[in-house]
């Protein structure tokens, strides 16, 4: 992770960008303490699709009897 000052991140903020684009998180900081990050976004989970797994989950028509083990009790 790499600090840089606001100057330096307003001069340079370009080439900061690309570094983030690659992975990179940088940290702006003002008179040596952070105050903000840069960070790549994360992309957001494919969108789900109703019914996508049809025909691949097979429920035993005993599924809710009690166990065996558990019948004793």
């Amino acid at each position: 992770m790499t600090q840089v000052n606001i100057h330096e991140a307003k001069t340079t903020l370009s080439k900061l960008l690309e570094r983030v684009m690659k992975g990179e998180e940088i940290i702006i900081a003002k008179a040596g303490k952070p105050i903000a990050r840069l960070s790549p976004i994360e992309r957001p989970p494919c969108r789900r699709t109703p019914g996508s797994a049809a025909g691949q989950v097979i429920i035993a028509p005993d599924f809710d009897e009690p166990l065996p083990e558990f019948e004793q009790l």
